[in-house]
């Protein structure tokens, strides 16, 4: 029993840094593209953390199956370097009783995973995307902050000093022409209105001025108006979040689409990856002393890398049509890899050795 919570607290506290670092990366990279959509007037500011926050349940369901993978590698590496499963296999500690203890943690973390892919994950999915709608409603005139300037992908930049209930004051836009030529207006005042049956929003600017073209230029206009339509573009906010993954479990049990299928096995597939990679990381986590911690590091990365891009590829055959067997059939060849390596990894071990000319070529002996 001593062992058993000494082999869980290693794994569970190397799984829990690793997913830490892990998810500060995720967030830092999606807080950082949040921010300059703030930036730019297409996020609200108050917006931006409750998007982070309501996503966080998604970004953990990928990362807590790679923390335990590296978790096991790293926590079990040690006690291989330390020489301490050197001592417990002399007592009589097998290969299968060190796959049952790490199994302990294993389930727990199969557990939390399930508990984000079936139901936390898509609730935060969909109270993000409902967010998302909310920002994706604003017009133009919403995204102006008066004091700043607005700058959008059409290359119009537009400035308000200030805003008087819902009129702008002091306005300056900045567009091009079809024909390439600029055009600045001015006005001192805007206000916006809503034609319903085009369904069309236009930025009236009242009493101002329009310039056409290049200053110094021999053909450069000004015209005086007193009112100016600009009509508005809805703005362009990425969709990020796809209508299969925010919807309920419950909704996914009763649909035949095959975008339902693909999501619903994918979040119960979730569970049984973490069970999985804990088969192979077990094996893969022996190391020689010699070697060093990090032996086995990157060539067990890439096997997991290899693992969830036929899983990913899997999940996209069943979306276009393909049966769910396709993606439960990834999971029994990497069980059938893993039971390789725990039981014939001697063997294959042995192989290699009796492969490799550098094993049998000993310095001093002279080739036959």
């Amino acid at each position: 029993m001593i062992i058993f919570r000494y082999i869980t607290r290693e794994v569970l506290v190397s799984t829990s840094a690793v997913t830490a670092v892990l998810m500060l990366i995720i967030t830092s990279a999606r807080l950082i593209k949040y921010l300059s959509d703030a930036a730019a007037g297409k996020l609200q500011a108050e917006a931006v953390f409750l998007v982070l926050l309501y996503r966080m349940p998604g970004f953990l369901e990928l990362l807590l199956p790679l923390g335990l993978f590296l978790g096991i590698l790293l926590a079990l590496g040690r006690l291989c370097l330390d020489s301490e499963m050197v001592v417990l296999r002399a007592t009589g500690f097998s290969g299968n009783r060190l796959l049952s203890y790490v199994f302990g943690p294993a389930l727990v973390v199969s557990l939390l995973v399930l508990l984000l892919s079936a139901w936390l994950s898509p609730l935060g999915l969909n109270k993000a995307d409902q967010l998302l709608a909310v920002q994706d409603a604003r017009s133009e005139l919403d995204l102006v902050t008066p004091g700043r300037f607005l700058s959008q992908s059409s290359g119009q930049v537009t400035y308000a000093e200030a805003m008087q209930g819902d009129q702008l004051k002091q306005v300056f836009i900045s567009q091009r022409g079809e024909d390439g030529r600029p055009n600045i207006l001015i006005a001192e005042s805007a206000e916006r209105r809503i034609f319903p049956e085009a369904h069309q929003r236009f930025l009236v600017l009242l009493n101002g001025y329009r310039f056409d073209g290049r200053p110094g230029d021999a053909d450069m206009s000004r015209i005086h108006y007193s009112e100016y339509g600009v009509q508005l573009d809805e703005p362009e906010l990425a969709a990020e979040i796809r209508e299969v993954d925010a919807k309920p479990t419950t909704m996914l049990l009763t649909s035949s689409e095959h975008r339902d299928l693909a999501a619903l096995h994918w979040r119960f597939s979730l569970p049984v990856l973490v069970l999985v990679v804990t088969l192979l990381a077990v094996p893969l986590s022996y190391t020689n002393p010699r070697q060093g911690r990090f032996a086995k590091l990157i060539p067990s990365i890439l096997l997991y890398l290899a693992y969830m891009t036929l899983l990913t590829t899997a999940r996209s055959q069943v979306e276009s049509g393909g049966s769910p067997a396709v993606l439960w059939s990834v999971h029994f060849v990497f069980v059938f890899i893993a039971g390789n390596f725990l039981y014939l990894g001697r063997y294959w071990q042995q192989l290699f050795s009796y492969l490799s000319p550098l094993r049998r070529w000993k310095p001093g002996r002279k080739a036959l």
